[in-house]
């Protein structure tokens, strides 16, 4: 079954970025993601659609 909320490093591994760099992008609200707690998550569905956009150049 595939996860549908990653974690930071998760999303580090699935975009070949370190943990840092997707936490800044969070911060930053440059990559879709939210809070729980103290940590970041990040939904997969969404993750995908903002890569899909990027490649499109949709987005920056």
């Amino acid at each position: 079954m595939e996860r549908d909320i990653l974690t930071t490093k998760d999303v580090a591994a699935y975009l070949k970025l370190h943990p840092f760099t997707v936490k800044k992008f969070a911060r930053q609200k440059k990559i879709p993601a939210f809070k729980l707690g103290a940590d970041w998550r990040f939904s997969k569905k969404r993750i995908d659609d903002w890569i899909d956009k990027k490649m499109r150049g949709d987005i920056k």
